[in-house]
């Protein structure tokens, strides 16, 4: 395979950019964030598509794919990187062993501008967090992370890998990736899920409320209303055992392939505009009633001087 890598400047943001020259994948991440902006797949035969685009051209599949600029109106992301929790905390503050911590939805790693890890592999892009890029009320602890972007043949895989620098001290955090894929319209796109048992976690006004409800599903498009995807589906996997999803649009020709194996939780969202956000999680939301940090629900631990890896895949496709 023939990998390309270079770095882009468009106004303040510095972007960096993976290309599988050989299969037409392309990567286009933003170090603010570390968020991926672009996902987008061209033809290798020199043949159209059949919208009549000419061979060559890239087709994103993330929503306001390759745009930085903001919005008219809706969801303004593409891919949001979240940690070291996800979703909220009430009122935007928690106590985590008697210490205060603040932050916003998703929390702060979507504000910073990450750190470029160099690697002699030409297939992937690593950005990397310290203790030393975020003050103790964002997170008290000395716990560093390294998030990769590696291409892999037809698919790309996302890869979380903390490390906690605590000689003493079990590390609790949350994580995950929120990544929208467009659409022709909020009614066009379809998704398929495996069949398996699904714990739904409901989350009115943002917030657990400690209700659930478990769904036997046999396979097929989402058992769920479209119409309630602003308030977000939150699911627990229990029982799944083939863990790949799919994203269909019908009248673009775009599709993505999830796997999801090893992922604890998969958050469904969108507020009516022409994406699906297909969220995996490692950790929920807050609860009505909150918890201390170290005892939310879904919190992922992390042993004194101990490291975690997860990670998914993601497999953009066009007929």
């Amino acid at each position: 395979m023939k990998f390309s890598q270079r770095e882009e400047k468009r106004g303040e943001r510095l972007l960096d950019v993976l290309t599988d020259e050989e299969n037409g994948l392309r990567l286009i991440v933003s170090r603010l964030g570390a968020e991926l902006i672009s996902l987008a797949t061209r033809p290798v035969a020199a043949v159209s598509d059949r919208q009549g685009s000419a061979a060559g051209e890239w087709t994103g599949f993330l929503h306001r794919d390759n745009e930085l600029g903001p919005p008219e109106k809706g969801w303004a992301n593409h891919a949001t990187v979240m940690g070291y929790f996800l979703h909220r905390i009430k009122n935007e503050r928690t106590l985590y062993r008697g210490q205060e911590m603040r932050g916003r939805t998703h929390s702060f790693l979507r504000t910073k501008v990450w750190h470029r890890v160099p690697s002699d592999r030409t297939d992937e892009l690593t950005y990397r967090i310290t203790p030393e890029d975020f003050s103790a009320t964002e997170y008290p602890l000395k716990v560093s992370l390294d998030l990769t972007y590696r291409i892999e043949g037809a698919r790309l895989t996302v890869t979380f890998k903390f490390k906690n620098d605590e000689p003493a001290l079990t590390a609790h955090l949350e994580f995950g990736l929120h990544p929208g894929f467009a659409a022709a319209s909020f009614e066009s796109f379809r998704f398929l899920m495996p069949p398996g048992l699904y714990r739904r976690h409901f989350s009115p006004d943002n917030y657990l409320s400690g209700e659930t409800e478990d769904i036997r599903f046999a396979g097929g498009e989402m058992p769920f209303a479209r119409g309630k995807l602003r308030g977000s589906y939150i699911l627990e996997l229990v029982d799944v055992p083939d863990r790949t999803f799919t994203f269909t649009d019908p009248p673009s020709g775009r599709s993505v392939v999830v796997d999801l194996t090893g992922v604890p939780y998969l958050t469904l969202w969108s507020d009516g505009g022409p994406f699906l956000c297909v969220e995996p999680c490692w950790g929920l939301t807050d609860h009505h009633e909150q918890r201390a940090f170290e005892n939310k629900e879904g919190i992922q631990q992390i042993s004194p001087g101990g490291e975690i890896s997860a990670s998914f895949s993601l497999e953009p496709r066009l007929d």
